[in-house]
């Protein structure tokens, strides 16, 4: 069989295309793949191929209570049940292997989880080891030593959280609801300043309430409890980075070293790439120090 010039160069093409890899974002708690529109966006300008998954129960999916909406019913949304009740980290791990299997088709694919994301990418990480390039936590949860979120947030290296500003305005029982439903459209200006500054940082009011509009009120109970813990002979195979946000006042830089730390020691011959980035907890992800390091990391 002889090959002309346009078919050899078809053909080299296409298997660089095949070595491009796949970038798989996961957003974070109440939140949807919207969130990473202004990263995506530009590295698709860039020339790279990406994909931001929404979770189950979010997004498209998202559920926004008939009580949530203006004028609000606050004791009505305190017991409005959620459909998102009973949705477990085994479904958030389902949707995205599903993902990478789809996404791996066409070549590596490197996950990229964001906040309550990270506990996603490591079960994924746990269950698809050969199908990951690379997994990068973005000032997210990379549980290794202890179980889950929730005994992280028990740790000394969580002290200086401002969790407490967003659970001001948590609305009814989440034992009863199945769900932590949080009001950000409560009209309490109080509850504006403390969440902008545990998320936010230095956002103007319109930031932050773009930020608010953006987020949805309601994240199943269990998520934080469910075993998280990366396993060092299937995720620990993996290349992993970490990019710490060290204006984070959700998830401390000092928490965020300890996960990376844990993360050295359980597999000492594949040691963290460790990036850092003056931002808050919600970035924005389209800032242009994040938009370098991914550019970088999918290679130009």
């Amino acid at each position: 069989m002889t090959m002309n010039h346009e078919t050899v160069t078809a053909a080299v093409d296409h298997e660089g295309d095949r070595r491009q890899p796949t970038l798989v974002f996961v957003h974070g708690t109440n939140s949807s793949s919207s969130s990473w529109t202004g990263l995506t966006n530009e590295l698709a300008l860039r020339g790279h191929r990406s994909v931001a998954v929404d979770l189950p129960g979010h997004g498209h999916e998202g559920f926004f209570p008939r009580a949530y909406q203006a004028p609000q019913d606050l004791g009505a949304l305190a017991v409005e049940p959620s459909p998102l009740a009973g949705v477990t980290l085994d479904d958030y791990a389902e949707r995205v292997v599903d993902v990478v299997r789809r996404a791996r088709r066409h070549g590596p694919v490197i996950l990229v989880g964001a906040s309550q994301g990270g506990v996603t990418v490591s079960r994924v990480g746990n269950a698809v080891p050969d199908l990951l390039e690379r997994v990068v936590y973005v000032a997210a949860y990379c549980c290794v030593d202890l179980p889950n979120m929730a005994a992280y947030l028990e740790t000394p290296e969580n002290g200086d959280s401002l969790l407490a500003e967003v659970l001001r305005v948590q609305v009814g029982d989440p034992a009863v609801l199945g769900v932590n439903r949080i009001n950000w459209r409560s009209a309490d200006p109080s509850a504006f300043r403390g969440i902008r500054e545990c998320l936010a940082g230095d956002f103007d009011d319109e930031g932050v309430s773009r930020m608010f509009n953006m987020l949805e009120p309601d994240e199943p109970v269990g998520i934080p409890l469910a075993e998280a813990r990366g396993e060092a002979r299937t995720w620990g195979r993996i290349p992993r980075t970490y990019v710490r946000f060290t204006l984070d006042r959700l998830v401390p830089p000092a928490l965020q070293d300890r996960f990376i730390s844990e993360a050295d020691r359980l597999t000492p011959d594949n040691p963290t790439d460790v990036r850092s980035v003056a931002a808050p907890h919600v970035g924005p992800f389209g800032r242009p120090e994040l938009v370098e390091i991914f550019d970088g990391l999918a290679g130009r």
